[in-house]
């Protein structure tokens, strides 16, 4: 599935801080003091090792922020898969600007493309079911917009980007309302009919409570066994959708996504992604 890219104007002020962290108070010192003024160069961003790529985006609008004189080709799209020594980008123009931008450039393109490319290797594993991998909120501080784009451009889902656009109920808070029956009760009493409702699940005997009393529509089935999830997606036989979660690992993803769960979330998708090798070479 391509996904359009976002807005330039929605990362702006992203990539704004990142340059304005690495540029300090003083610009590149030493680009500065070895450049000379005026000269122009031809950078190549490659590919060094195979994945998916995300963040060419935010690269190309890292340079344009620096200087909007440079011109920038695009030889791939956010969410291509890419092999070892392809051409993904080509930047021209003023030696200086180029470097004075290429590291964030490399640290967005290189942390989105690895979180693509984990994400697309969760998808792989689902083939032939109808289960989606789905993303969390476990994403580093700042930057959990473009993260959660580069896990559709690996081809999965996203799940909620804030605390204010769905109602989540965890186990803390089924602890401290007094139960599952009061916070579904409560749900139903005073949710908006705008917004949907989660809630999480540890044990078969909540999920049957939670069938039997309505108001979510989606129900979490927090780190229980394979025979577990099978057993969940037979009680809840449709009714509501069924999220697995907790102790997804690679190696698990085909055995849960045949028991015909909805939905895998996974924090590993954003929190443990290996950054993509990707250079910018002159």
């Amino acid at each position: 599935m391509t996904h359009p890219p976002l807005p330039d104007l929605i990362l702006e002020p992203l990539v704004r801080a990142a340059l304005m962290e690495d540029l300090g108070t003083y610009g590149d010192i030493t680009t500065r003091t070895v450049i000379p003024p005026g000269t122009v160069y031809a950078a190549r961003l490659n590919a060094r090792e195979a994945g998916v790529v995300s963040g060419l985006q935010i690269a190309a609008l890292a340079f344009r922020l620096v200087d909007p004189t440079l011109k920038i080709t695009a030889h791939n799209t956010d969410g291509d898969a890419i092999a070892p020594g392809d051409l993904l980008m080509e930047v021209t123009g003023d030696a200086a600007s180029i470097l004075f931008g290429e590291r964030v450039a490399l640290n967005f393109a290189g942390r989105m493309s690895g979180i693509a490319t984990l994400t697309a290797a969760f998808v792989a594993q689902t083939q032939g079911t109808k289960t989606r991998v789905t993303c969390t909120r476990k994403t580093t501080p700042g930057l959990r917009l473009v993260e959660k784009q580069a896990v559709l451009h690996g081809g999965g889902f996203n799940h909620r980007f804030s605390l204010s656009d769905a109602i989540l109920i965890k186990d803390n808070h089924i602890a401290a309302a007094g139960g599952i029956r009061p916070v579904l009760q409560a749900v139903k009493e005073r949710a908006s009919h705008m917004v949907r409702c989660e809630i999480e699940v540890d044990r078969l005997e909540q999920l049957a409570e939670v069938l039997d009393e309505g108001g979510a529509a989606v129900v979490l089935l927090d780190n229980m066994n394979t025979e577990e999830l099978a057993q969940a997606v037979e009680m809840a036989a449709g009714r509501v959708v069924l999220e697995a979660s907790g102790n997804m690992r690679l190696e698990r993803i085909a055995e849960v996504a045949a028991t015909g769960v909805d939905y895998i979330s996974s924090g590993a998708l954003t929190h443990s992604a290996k950054v993509l090798d990707l250079g910018l070479d002159f």
